[in-house]
This record gives C-alpha cells, sequence and structure tokens, in this order.
C-alpha cells in the first residue's frame, strides 16, 4: 500500500521510505534516514535531527544542512506523539523492528534499539546505548549514555539507570537495584516454572541455562552472552 503523509509533514530528500507508512501532522522526517514498512509516525513526531553532542553543531537541518551519519527505522513500529530520534554520530541511530514508542520518549544520538523493546510515556536514552530484544522502560525512566539493558528486563517507572541491567530482571529506584526477575517477560519465551523460579542462579552462573530451554530464549541468551564477551574483551 502507498505512504500515507499529512500534507503538514516535513519529510527531507533524504529519506527512504517503504511501503504502507503512516506520518502524521506536523511530524519532521529529516534524512539521512532508512525507513521500513508499515510503520506508524504519529504527529509532532520528530526524527533525524542533529546530535546533541558539543562536537557537533546545530545546522539547520529540514533546509538539508546535516551533521551526523543518519537514522535507521525497521518494519511494524510506532512513534507516539512527541517522540525524538536524533542522528548518530559513529553509526545509525537504529529502531528495529516492532518497537513500540509511546508519547514524548527520546531516543539519543547512537542508540541501537532492538526489535520489540517498548518505551513509556517520557522515557530518555542517553547516547551510545543498547536497549535489548522485548526490554520495557517504564514511564520516565532514564538510561544513562553507554548503558546495555538486556533482553526482556522491564526497568521501573522513574528509575534512573547507570549500569547495565541484566536479561529478563526487573529493576527499580534511584539509583536503580535488580527486585527480581521479569517473570512475565521470561514467560513469553515459553518459560516453565522451574527456569523462571531458577532464573537469578541462571544469571549468577550458578546453575547452566540448558539445552532443553525453549529455543527462541536459548538463541537470545547466547546472543547475549557473545555480546558480553565482546564487550570485556
Amino acid at each position: 500500500m502507498p505512504n500515507r503523509i499529512h500534507p503538514t509533514a516535513v519529510v527531507s530528500p533524504g529519506v527512504e521510505l517503504g511501503d504502507d507508512n503512516v506520518i502524521g501532522p506536523y511530524a519532521v522526517v529529516l534524512g539521512p534516514s532508512r525507513i521500513g514498512d508499515r510503520n506508524w509516525i504519529a504527529p509532532h513526531v520528530c526524527i533525524g535531527m542533529p546530535p546533541e553532542h558539543k562536537a557537533y553543531g546545530s545546522p539547520v537541518a529540514w533546509d538539508g544542512e546535516v551533521e551526523g551519519v543518519g537514522v535507521e527505522i525497521g518494519s511494524g513500529v510506532v512513534l507516539r506523539e512527541f517522540v525524538t530520534v536524533h542522528q548518530g554520530t559513529e553509526r545509525r541511530t537504529t529502531i528495529s523492528d516492532g518497537c513500540y514508542l509511546m508519547s514524548r520518549a527520546h531516543v539519543g544520538h547512537d542508540n541501537l534499539l532492538l526489535p520489540g523493546v517498548t518505551m513509556a510515556p517520557g522515557t530518555a536514552v542517553a547516547g551510545h546505548s543498547v536497549i535489548w530484544d522485548g526490554a520495557t522502560l517504564g514511564m520516565g525512566a532514564m538510561i544513562h549514555q553507554r548503558a546495555v539493558v538486556g533482553p526482556g528486563a522491564m526497568v521501573g517507572m522513574g528509575s534512573a539507570i547507570k549500569r547495565d541491567v541484566g536479561p529478563f530482571t526487573t529493576t527499580l529506584g534511584n539509583p536503580a537495584r535488580v527486585a527480581g526477575t521479569n517473570e512475565v517477560g521470561l514467560r513469553r519465551f515459553d518459560a516453565d516454572e522451574a527456569l523462571v523460579a531458577a532464573w537469578p542462579d541462571v544469571l549468577a552462573g550458578r546453575v547452566p541455562l540448558t539445552d532443553d530451554a525453549p529455543a527462541a530464549l536459548l538463541d537470545l541468551m547466547r546472543r547475549w552472552y557473545a555480546a558480553v564477551d565482546a564487550r570485556g574483551s
């Protein structure tokens, strides 16, 4: 299906659009940006503004002046009212398939949101951070620059994240502390009750994650451990 772009929206020449996207009134989408299919971009969303970084200027981006390396948005993404997504400085700021960003969420430069991330209203992720598959950031949560939020993690409302968050954990407070296991997230990956109960021991290395665990969960955790090893090397 063709894209539906409101006449008041600004879409710059450097934007590559897929099919069946909706871009609402007064939205601003600046290049270089690549946007997939079936995305819903609400009124007043801003995508591709220059990075908020003192090493970069404040070009008139909507007139074609660009500083930064762009934005990439997958398919099936929802960006609600007043969401902001800034261009990257070293890599494209990326929002992967199936992410749902609620009103006033902010995605800073060089961030990577993996598939299925949910950001509640008023959340903010500072630059160079990675939010893994299926993670949920509660209303008003703040993620420090270069932080990593693990797959399936739940960050509670108003929490301040200054260090990495483990997979399928629930983290709360300011400063944030691990408060338990995101049992709902694990069950979405078909984890049984025994695995849910043993999860803190799995993360601590006291109990192995065996090959009889659900295949999708095994694949996700193998990617997670590989990424952790790569960061440590």
